[in-house]
């Protein structure tokens, strides 16, 4: 959002962003329920447990949603396992410290999901703490397996490569049933990649990834004018060469089909970003557009 920030800063004459660090994309639903923010960026699991109130919602309901925009990254989740823990497959995690990431995270609550589906979520001990703390929990032998993750199939989130200096981790096999459950959980998608910004051999035992991915997208108010967002979804479109040059994860908007990957049809999609998708015919009818001012 920063390099997106910087992108309208330079080629727009009309709009501009202020980006704030928050506490993960769960929080962001809460921030911008409470009127605290326009627009949030957040993942596609999140979104649609709110919208149903379902899990963490089911207690805490949102009331209110924003609009949605485009797909800007997406998180390609997977499973390494700790050198001497004895983990080869998802099969060996019965009775092993596992961690699925910090509570709070998007991406925990996606893991926790599949974990659960996949019948695994009894039969391990979950480690709760920061992505911060888990490079050393690693290292003291408190962690046998930890789910950790990279954007766009370009880089390891900063902890991961934390993970990756101090400690001997190699990628842990998908069993069949943990695969399952991947393809049944709604807000997953399951992708098949080749490993990706390790500086340690990681293949000891599979040669590839099987991750459950989590695609990203924002959500912005519909109070926000339809030719506010128009803007921002040009700005994406036409420059997403500067975009990249200050984030290579951020997903290629030069193809404007690439900016709808992540819309869920049960949701509206803002009036401004509606017109800009009809306009490149891209628009899908089974979507809603919603209403703005």
């Amino acid at each position: 959002m920063q390099a997106l920030a910087r992108a309208l800063n330079q080629h727009s004459d009309t709009l501009s962003m202020t980006v704030q660090q928050t506490q993960g994309n769960v929080a962001n639903m809460y921030q911008y329920d409470q009127g605290s923010l326009p627009a949030v960026a957040t993942d596609n699991n999140t979104i649609s447990k709110a919208i149903a109130g379902n899990d963490r919602f089911n207690e805490q309901p949102v009331e209110n949603i924003g609009h949605q925009t485009f797909r800007f990254n997406g998180l390609d989740i997977f499973w390494v396992a700790r050198e001497g823990s004895g983990i080869e497959s998802t099969d060996d995690f019965a009775g092993k410290t596992v961690y699925p990431i910090q509570p709070g995270f998007g991406t925990r609550l996606l893991t926790e999901e599949v974990m659960r589906t996949a019948g695994m979520w009894e039969d391990v001990d979950i480690i709760n703490v920061n992505t911060s703390d888990i490079p050393g929990a690693i290292e003291e032998g408190r962690v046998d397996a930890a789910a950790v993750y990279g954007s766009n199939g370009v880089e390891l989130t900063g902890w991961a490569k934390q993970i990756d200096a101090r400690n001997d981790v190699y990628l842990a096999e998908v069993g069949d049933n943990f695969a399952q459950a991947i393809k049944d959980v709604p807000g997953a998608r399951y992708a098949e990649i080749e490993p990706y910004g390790w500086n340690q051999e990681v293949t000891k035992v599979t040669d590839s990834i099987v991750s459950w991915n989590l695609d990203l997208q924002c959500l912005i108010s519909p109070d926000v004018p339809a030719e506010a967002a128009r803007e921002l979804a040009r700005v994406s479109h036409e420059h997403t060469d500067t975009i990249q040059d200050a984030d290579q994860t951020y997903a290629d908007h030069s193809d404007a089909e690439n900016m709808t990957s992540a819309i869920i049809p049960e949701h509206p999609v803002h009036q401004g970003f509606a017109e800009f998708y009809k306009d490149k015919g891209v628009w899908d009818d089974s979507w809603t557009a919603g209403g703005s001012e």
